[in-house]
């Protein structure tokens, strides 16, 4: 079967890259002429664990293919992936003109049946607007003989394990409203079948609502431990023990129950405020993502109020941060705690000296007037203390003997809860957690 895929973002790579792994022909098209001639030399723009290999051995055995054509992309292909950026607006509404210009050019360059496949996270009801858009831009003459279906099928793909979320997801989410479409969407997916993946078909508009609703849900969790995690401090409880007994409890779970500074990224953030914005529209408040919405933001402004009280206000502090990425295993810094909360520090008047194993370049181009440093304990150098911002695995185990001596005061802002109170207090330092 042949595939395109218009987008080379983190979604529609890896989403190419691994269809072409199924041993489908794949096609990845991109407007960005740079961006298209470095994947064509084997050059990966962004990091994420196991995708190089894949990129390489697809490319190698001839099913994975990077262009700017998109006229002959669309035409060679049955099924047409749309994984362009659908950024938020700033009233938190999603942008969807990269949408409406992919369905433009499907519409004009349609030579047969194809099936349309929104894989860009969208509000309900935008493969509607698709199918419009594609339509209008159908030659009259043609309208009889060209025509497609359009489908929708949300990835949920984790940063840092996206090609294993891929290859080994928790479900296959289908939305389609005739059964050619479903048809063709369940042959692209049958490798699939040896592993048993649950296939969810639902209509168009139901698969469009699943994603939002599984990515709210899980930032409604997020928000709800960071709530606890407040409380505890104030109490004097640990948020480590709740959480533990609270994930325990079959119908809760264990996982997105662990506290910090907030959720960030590329989806939570944008999914919880679309889904707020298109349901006001619709006339349908969301109470409850909005309220999400709130404790996000004032989290992070709690993460700074903390650092300001260990260091004892932060007018010519300098403080060390460890982690710029949103999450380990990315080099993604969008919308990430750690570079919001260090804006915040400086705003209050502190300097910052930072580092990221992976995110330190993209880190470049949204933070000013920080210092960027090679390891952590240089970044540590007369800093008056470390603030723990990601929880990568080369700061689980930090020499904190080698750190002292670097540091001015002994002091520990873990927010992601890497290390414990007790142990920090051992060690001789000054420590503070996240709601414990």
């Amino acid at each position: 079967m042949n595939v395109t895929v218009i987008g080379t973002g983190y979604v529609g790579l890896v989403t190419g890259a691994c269809f072409a792994e199924f041993g489908m022909s794949v096609t990845c098209v991109d407007k960005d002429k740079d961006k298209i001639a470095a994947l064509n030399r084997g050059e990966i723009p962004i990091f994420e664990p196991g995708l190089e290999e894949i990129v390489r051995r697809n490319q190698n055995s001839g099913r994975l293919h990077f262009t700017t054509d998109t006229r002959t992309a669309i035409q060679r292909a049955l099924v047409i992936f749309i994984a362009v950026p659908t950024p938020p607006q700033s009233d938190g509404s999603t942008d969807l003109s990269y949408v409406d210009q992919v369905s433009r050019t499907i519409g004009e360059n349609l030579n047969g049946y194809k099936v349309v496949v929104t894989k860009s996270t969208v509000p309900v009801r935008t493969a509607e607007r698709v199918k419009r858009g594609i339509n209008e831009a159908i030659k009259e003459s043609d309208s009889q003989r060209h025509h497609c279906s359009v489908a929708s099928n949300p990835e949920f793909l984790r940063e840092g394990s996206a090609v294993e979320d891929f290859m080994r997801p928790d479900r296959v989410v289908i939305g389609a409203d005739d059964e050619q479409a479903v048809a063709i969407l369940r042959d692209l997916y049958a490798p699939l079948n040896l592993i048993d993946v649950p296939l969810v078909i639902s209509s168009v508009a139901t698969a469009e609502l699943i994603k939002y609703a599984s990515n709210v849900f899980l930032a409604v969790k997020i928000s709800f431990i960071n709530e606890i995690a407040n409380l505890c401090e104030a109490v004097g409880a640990d948020v480590h023990d709740v959480a533990r007994a609270m994930g325990l409890d079959g119908r809760i779970g264990r996982k997105f129950l662990h506290p910090g500074p907030g959720f960030g990224g590329s989806c939570f953030p944008k999914d919880t405020m679309s889904l707020v914005q298109f349901s006001r529209e619709l006339g349908v408040e969301q109470r409850l993502a909005s309220a999400v919405c709130e404790v996000n933001v004032a989290q992070r402004e709690r993460m700074a109020d903390k650092i300001e009280n260990m260091v004892g206000g932060l007018e010519e502090k300098t403080i060390a941060f460890l982690g710029l990425s949103y999450k380990p295993n990315t080099d993604d810094v969008r919308d990430s705690p750690s570079i919001d909360i260090i804006q915040k520090l400086q705003s209050r008047g502190a300097r910052i000296r930072c580092y990221d194993p992976q995110a330190m370049e993209n880190a470049r181009r949204v933070l000013q007037d920080v210092v960027f440093c090679s390891d952590p304990y240089d970044t540590a150098k007369e800093c008056d203390g470390l603030v723990l911002g990601t929880e990568w695995n080369e700061f689980r185990k930090l020499d904190f003997d080698r750190l002292s001596q670097l540091l001015v005061e002994p002091v520990v802002i873990d927010l992601r809860n890497i290390y414990g109170p007790e142990e920090m207090k051992r060690r001789g330092y000054r420590y503070a957690g996240v709601g414990r």
